[in-house]
């Protein structure tokens, strides 16, 4: 019960109002990932653990794309091949075994995970099928080290109310979850194995939220209701959701492990933004006539750029290493357009050289539109007179090794081309700014192919029986019931998302106090107790249905209440009344 509400709609009220938003064309969907309460992992006997970062063996692995059904390979894998990682896994033998590192064929679908999110698929009113069928989903980046992760979808074509207001739910997917990433630095990235297999479902909705404050409204009411199943794991690290972002004019953006809803509406705002720039640089460099071959000119620089002091520049000189400038022709002014807080159209490029050419210092590049570059005014002009280009050129320098500053400047001129046609499919990682840096390319459908390793699962009527058996109330319909109580949109959010509604449904109407003292109980008071060190394990429905009396006679008022309660697990009388923080400052002011 412990927790501070999610103010969601306060916090998207610092952005616009929505005919901003509806002139940018806003849209926007999201992809809940909620892992399911299972003792075991979903394709083996291996059981689910809290996070651990003890290991007892390593293992190095190197990704390498598979061409899908239809002889095509997945622009994400090849991609992430041209990164050249390697990739380290931490094992524990608690928690993963041969299955997890593809040694060993999957031993069957947990139908544990299965009967669960079944339960779910009903919640959302989705059509489920009625035949199961595994899929294998490419993930080059390394965080399966099968190289995909299993999954299936449970049921399509549902729908949710969220405030009277019908949202679509595109699908249900039941799927493994993932490592845990530990580093990534240069070529070498290491993940932890705890979490990989862990039964995952996955919630898509349609694209149809238009604002900021709609994705937070929406994403809210999904975790209210997977709360309310009984079905998910909850607490830090067991959720995770994805928000997809489109203008018009733009492209589908996919914001991927957003850790807390309250990021949505800053993510949603900037990531609309940041689209809105990108399309505005598109007609700049239009109206220059900046075409796709004005990114050909390169220079080595390497002679000079070790006579330099710049941060770009401090690496180990040697054998192997090397400068190169990059000119674009007619960009002078383009790299440094703002395009999110505190970024700029040139952070864009510097992003595709971290994470491609794996060149991660900080900076990782030096351009003639950054202020920064100022002390390099004299080595842009040797580019400009041995490239014979002009002041209306802008050059971009990257040094490292010879591999890596060839995929850099690569990487380069297919972001500027890029730039002059359309804003990128990308899957991008999340700041807590409201920002984004990009990640990947975005996957398309050539990823996915049918596993051969396991058959179809053909649902009978007893699963369904029992999925229905399990079904609570709809979300939408206790939500009502609790309002007609009297309760806050605070207090009710806040009874599902810190998973104190059971005790509320076990005591209200049992008690002689109202349902809104009742909740206060709940959601702040005892969590305040136990803030204070108290023990208040004791304070189970049944002793606070004996402290709080029955239903007959007057109700007690919240003072009374509280005090019965703060007596039973020993407070002292003379802190009954919660401190007021205002009085402490009044007493400064005095």
């Amino acid at each position: 019960m412990a927790g501070q509400p999610a103010n969601l709609p306060q916090i998207a009220s610092r952005f616009a109002e929505p005919e901003f938003y509806q002139a940018l064309g806003l849209k926007c969907g999201i992809e809940m990932h909620r892992q399911v309460f299972t003792r075991h992992k979903l394709f083996c006997k291996c059981p689910v653990k809290p996070y651990n970062d003890v290991f007892h063996a390593e293992i190095l692995r190197h990704m390498r794309p598979t061409l899908s059904e239809l002889g095509e390979y997945d622009p994400t894998a090849l991609m992430e091949f041209k990164t050249k990682k390697e990739i380290v896994y931490r094992l524990n033998r608690e928690t993963v075994c041969t299955y997890e590192m593809d040694d060993a064929p999957p031993f069957g679908l947990n139908r544990e995970a299965l009967d669960r999110a079944l339960v779910i698929g009903m919640m959302l009113n989705l059509n489920l099928v009625d035949e199961i069928h595994i899929a294998r989903k490419q993930y080059l980046d390394g965080s399966i080290p099968t190289g995909f992760q299993r999954t299936c979808i449970i049921g399509i074509n549902g729908w949710m109310n969220v405030d009277g207001r019908r949202i679509d739910i595109r699908q249900l997917g039941l799927e493994e979850d993932a490592c845990r990433e530990a580093s990534d630095h240069g070529h070498r990235r290491t993940y932890i194995t705890d979490r990989l297999s862990i039964p995952l479902i996955e919630i898509v909705t349609e694209a149809q939220m238009h604002t900021p404050e709609d994705a937070a409204r929406v994403g809210n009411a999904i975790r209210r209701l997977c709360h309310l199943s009984g079905q998910v794991r909850t607490g830090h690290g067991r959720a995770r959701q994805d928000v997809n972002v489109s203008i018009t004019g733009g492209d589908r953006v996919e914001i991927k492990g957003v850790s807390s809803l309250r990021l949505l509406p800053a993510l949603v705002h900037f990531e609309a933004l940041r689209q809105k720039a990108l399309l505005d640089i598109k007609e700049a460099a239009r109206a220059r006539g900046i075409t796709a071959n004005d990114f050909d000119t390169e220079l080595d620089v390497t002679a000079q750029a070790k006579k330099v002091t710049h941060p770009a520049f401090r690496m180990p000189w040697g054998g192997g290493t090397t400068a190169r400038a990059i000119v674009l022709r007619n960009c002078s002014g383009l790299l440094s357009f703002p395009t999110a807080p505190h970024r700029t159209f040139g952070n864009e490029i510097s992003d595709r050289i971290k994470v491609i050419a794996c060149i991660d210092r900080k900076p990782n590049m030096a351009h003639s539109d950054c202020p920064e570059s100022f002390t390099l005014g004299a080595l842009f002009d040797e580019v400009r007179r041995a490239t014979k280009t002009g002041a209306k050129d802008a050059i971009v320098i990257v040094a490292g090794p010879v591999g890596d500053v060839t995929t850099a400047l690569g990487e380069i001129r297919i972001r500027m081309r890029e730039a002059l046609t359309c804003v990128p499919r990308e899957t991008r990682k999340s700041l807590p700014d409201g920002s984004t840096l990009f990640e990947r390319m975005l996957p398309g459908p050539d990823r996915m192919y049918p596993d051969t390793d396991l058959p179809p699962i053909v649902l009978d009527e007893d699963c369904f029986t029992r999925a229905r058996g399990a079904q609570p109330e709809p979300l939408w319909e206790k939500e009502e019931r609790y309002a007609a109580l009297g309760l806050s949109k605070v207090q009710i959010e806040r009874l599902f998302t810190q998973d104190a509604f059971t005790t509320f449904e076990a005591l209200d109407g049992r008690v002689n106090v109202k349902p809104t003292v009742l909740a206060y109980l709940l959601l702040d008071w005892i969590p305040f107790l136990q803030g204070r060190g108290l023990d208040v394990s004791v304070l189970t429905a049944e002793r606070t249905l004996a402290l709080l009396g029955g239903t007959n006679g007057k109700p007690l008022d919240q003072k009374t209440a509280a005090a019965r309660v703060a007596a039973a697990v020993g407070f002292a009388p003379h802190f009954l009344t919660k401190p007021d923080p205002r009085a402490a400052d009044r007493r400064v002011q005095a």
